[in-house]
């Protein structure tokens, strides 16, 4: 009978270190998937790479950009104009996007974090993204599962833009930002837990407004900014979150952000394989998909860590 119980228990064991390896395997299959598609470090003629020291810019190329006058998705005269339905293509990658939680620590530089880290009132958070194609990235915010709100495209940061290029990181917000207040993410006073949607499309989203159609939404309709999705944009968003996506874990947490990492960002450069990789890699199941829509939830506590430890040192109220 002991035999029998030893024999079991080895099963259990050895069925559990094949679940683990396959894990392991699945990892490895994504991240190769992703990293594959960025050029070599010594084929430096498929890397983009930019024009001059100026900012990279995130609007549309002028080829993609169409005559708001002449598009069908036109909004009824409320200052939003949107983009052209996405169009099929064939012979298409997976859509990969991967991603990078940086936590400016007590001297100020971006060191990489845990997203299931606990975070507090006063705790600054910066993303920085790649995707393994040319697209659009929009970022969407709840709180407790409220209303939606988005983050990115934002009238102050890149001209509202959020095209980019495959593998050419960026920063959200970036860290070049002409005010302090625009560089970092940071949590206020009030608990609850922040779910980011991270939405990739090949194509514009159909009445989101980007670029100038956002600058002057919001300036003209200041109340009602941050922007807040259409009940049917937030359906369809919802509705691609149920699409298989695969998603590898990469090591490497409390390392600061590398040089190269910043320098790509802030300047436009497109990454080699031999850069360091993102945190996490996110990719579509499917060849098919013109949409990848991820999620991360960020735990916010109401406290710092400085008030929490005052309240600790406080002695005992005497009975």
């Amino acid at each position: 009978m002991k035999i029998r119980i030893i024999f079991f228990c080895l099963l259990i064991a050895l069925a559990g270190f094949g679940r683990i390896e396959a894990f392991a395997q699945q990892d490895e299959d994504v991240r190769g998937a992703f990293m594959t598609t960025r050029p070599k470090a010594s084929d430096k003629s498929t890397r983009p790479s930019p024009t001059s020291n100026s900012k990279p810019s995130h609007r549309r190329p002028r080829a993609v950009t169409t005559n708001s006058s002449t598009s069908g998705n036109i909004a009824p005269k409320s200052g939003v104009t949107t983009a052209p339905v996405a169009t099929a293509r064939t012979s298409t990658p997976r859509i990969g996007l991967g991603l990078t939680l940086f936590m400016r620590d007590s001297n100020g530089l971006a060191v990489r974090t845990d997203p299931s880290h606990e975070f507090r009132k006063g705790d600054h958070v910066r993303f920085l993204l790649e995707t393994n194609s040319d697209g659009y990235l929009y970022v969407f915010n709840t709180t407790d599962g409220g209303q939606p709100v988005m983050l990115y495209p934002d009238p102050e940061l890149d001209e509202a833009g959020n095209y980019i290029q495959a593998h050419v990181p960026f920063e959200i917000p970036s860290s070049t930002a002409a005010e302090e207040r625009l560089r970092w993410l940071t949590f206020d006073e009030h608990a609850g837990a922040e779910k980011i949607y991270f939405v990739f499309t090949r194509e514009p989203l159909a009445s989101v407004p980007i670029e100038d159609d956002l600058i002057s939404y919001c300036r003209e309709n200041e109340a009602k900014c941050p922007w807040h999705p259409a009940t049917e944009v937030w359906t369809r968003v919802q509705e691609e979150l149920n699409a298989p996506v695969q998603i590898a874990k990469v090591e490497g947490l409390g390392k600061a952000q590398s040089s190269a990492e910043h320098r790509a960002a802030t300047r436009g450069i497109g990454l080699n394989r031999d850069d360091p990789e993102p945190s996490l890699v996110m990719l579509t199941a499917s060849t098919n998909k013109n949409m990848l829509v991820a999620t991360l939830q960020l735990v916010h506590k109401s406290v710092s860590l400085l008030e929490s430890d005052a309240e600790e040192s406080q002695p005992a109220p005497r009975r």
